[in-house]
């Protein structure tokens, strides 16, 4: 579930970047007091997302807006279905809108694809992560998309998780050093976050198990025969993750030689915004 102050800000700062001095467009032409509902329109198959996002930009308008799922989160919704009625003031529909559209278009375009990768790993040990290849301040429900279409999320930021990659251990002298001082840095300041360690060759592999002291070693632009002789290294050791040009064609190749997670940022950056449409309800 979305955290509710994080949404909250959000709505807010969205909201305020689309209406500014006011829906000029709604206050001309419709009085303030006049109620009216709304259905939203499915207009091309996936794999719904957005529905808690909606209900909360409309009632961020309007507490007393009356939302009326016909589906939720997370299923197939074809095209000529509905996946909700919303019923409020006539200016609170309009303002929301757009902000409800865009969200949801988004965000079902990236929980659409994100479960065809999900799909072709059926079967298999290997689980889809997505990346921070976001749209800034869009991070948040680009993410929930993924969770939503059934990947896993990988960090959300730089605070949440240590992740070494290439320019970090290059500009610290090596791996052995980058993961030596960010163990003393996480010790003296009691956090307990987790560790990453990019890797891009057997030999990095071998200095990663050597130093040891991380959870997870990421397995960049490696071909699926080298993660095969890296996982035999690690030996269930630490997590293991493979990145780099990884694409829904070669997944399953990926998949077979056993790696815990394979990372993908085009689930998120390569998505396509499915058609949803707001319609007023004439009665």
């Amino acid at each position: 579930m979305l955290d509710e102050a994080a949404l909250n800000a959000f709505i807010r700062s969205a909201l305020a970047e689309d209406i500014r001095s006011g829906d000029h467009s709604t206050m001309a032409c419709i009085p303030p007091t006049a109620k009216g509902k709304a259905v939203l329109k499915i207009k091309e198959d996936g794999i719904l997302a957005g529905m808690e996002v909606a209900e909360a930009i409309f009632k961020w308008l309007d507490m007393f807006t009356v939302f009326t799922p016909h589906k939720k989160d997370g299923d197939p919704m074809k095209a000529g279905e509905t996946a909700f009625e919303v019923e409020a003031a006539v200016h609170t529909l309009l303002m929301g809108e757009r902000l409800v559209l865009n969200c949801m278009q988004r965000m079902s375009g990236i929980a659409t694809l994100t479960h065809r990768y999900v799909e072709k790993l059926k079967g298999y040990h290997t689980r889809i992560l997505d990346t921070r290849k976001t749209t800034p301040n869009f991070r948040m429900l680009e993410k929930e998309a993924v969770r939503i279409g059934g990947g896993v999320n990988h960090r959300m930021g730089l605070y949440d998780m240590v992740m070494l990659k290439d320019n970090h251990i290059d500009f610290s002298g090596g791996i052995t050093a980058a993961v030596t001082n960010t163990v003393a840095y996480l010790k003296e300041r009691n956090l307990p976050l987790e560790i990453e360690v990019e890797t891009r060759n057997l030999n990095d592999v071998k200095e990663v198990l050597a130093v040891g002291q991380v959870n997870r070693i990421m397995l960049d632009n490696f071909a699926p025969a080298d993660i095969v002789k890296a996982l035999a290294l690690i030996n269930g050791r630490f997590e293991t993750e493979a990145s780099g040009g990884i694409t829904i064609d070669t997944l399953e190749e990926y998949a077979k030689t056993g790696v815990d997670y394979i990372s993908v940022g085009a689930i998120i950056h390569h998505a396509v915004s499915l058609d949803l449409s707001l319609k007023a309800i004439i009665l």
